[in-house]
């Protein structure tokens, strides 16, 4: 990934900002006891995740869904997968795992939520469902150069969605944040339709750290810099979530990238070890072929 990648990663203030001013008022309704997490990476390609399998691994999905409980499913970005594929990713993976896929560019990037897109969503999710209680939530990711002047095509894309599949959505064009109009319509127009606002973590862009919840869901694409400070932008990550999880939430997915992503799962276990202690969570450790080392 190589999305708001910095040469310097010293550089930068890892710092989170302070929750926006709504956040905790959304976490408060209707507080609950149950939490659910899920944590993993963005694929399973054994060329990008080095290290990770151990050798003579045949079936990558089936190790790596024995690791971890989720996957970030980035796939299915770039075409609509027939049912069969869908359905083939189901068998091979046990029954606590669940996949959160990527919508395809057709509907994001090439139509752009255009009123010609549904064609597009009614495909891509005939096959998806095909995961049944096995697909979580599925996430729309905007182009940067999405901005708010297409505010009426987001409306028309969210009140279409099937409200029985768990959405969230991410956007990059930083108006959708800074400008106070716009950040206000969008957030209503989430909170109203139950779905959840990303919250991208990437050295180069820190103006996406919006750190504005729109239901009790905390969905998280954290983007590693291949450097020694992402082990303490984790640390800081787990004292949000501890936070979020006394004020309500009821949901957290969290998934790690890396701008070269071999090292993912050393990551992420360590982000599940300080889980677990932190937030009493009981998510399985996964093996790596590298354990107790470190990445730098």
């Amino acid at each position: 990934m190589k999305f708001g990648r910095v040469e310097y990663p010293e550089q930068i203030n890892f710092v989170l900002p302070k929750d926006h001013k709504d956040t905790r008022g959304v976490l408060e309704k209707g507080k609950s006891k149950d939490i659910s997490i899920y944590v993993g990476c963005a694929k399973w390609n054994k060329q990008d995740l080095k290290g990770f399998y151990p050798r003579g691994t045949k079936d990558e999905l089936q190790y790596y869904s024995r690791q971890f409980n989720s996957i970030e499913l980035n796939a299915t970005f770039y075409r609509i997968f027939p049912e069969d594929q869908f359905k083939k990713w189901y068998d091979k993976t046990p029954k606590n795992f669940k996949f959160f896929p990527k919508l395809v560019q057709n509907i994001s990037h090439l139509k752009r939520l255009n009123d010609d897109v549904q064609p597009y969503v009614d495909q891509y999710l005939g096959s998806a469902i095909h995961l049944k209680e096995k697909l979580g939530t599925i996430f729309l990711q905007m182009h940067s150069n999405f901005a708010p002047k297409y505010f009426n095509r987001v409306v028309n894309f969210v009140e279409r969605w099937p409200k029985e599949l768990r959405l969230a959505i991410e956007f990059r064009h930083t108006d959708w944040f800074n400008d106070d109009v716009a950040a206000h319509e969008l957030y209503q127009l989430l909170e109203d339709n139950n779905i959840a606002n990303i919250i991208t973590d990437s050295a180069g862009r820190r103006d996406l750290l919006h750190m504005r919840l729109t239901n009790k869901e905390a969905f998280i694409r954290y983007v590693g810099a291949n450097h020694e400070t992402d082990y303490g932008r984790l640390d800081v990550w787990v004292e949000r979530l501890k936070s979020w999880k006394e004020q309500g939430i009821e949901d957290i997915h969290f998934f790690v990238h890396q701008n070269v992503e071999k090292e993912s799962p050393l990551l992420s276990k360590y982000f599940i070890e300080l889980l677990n202690k932190e937030l009493g969570s009981q998510l399985p450790l996964p093996n790596h072929s590298s354990q107790g080392a470190t990445l730098f």
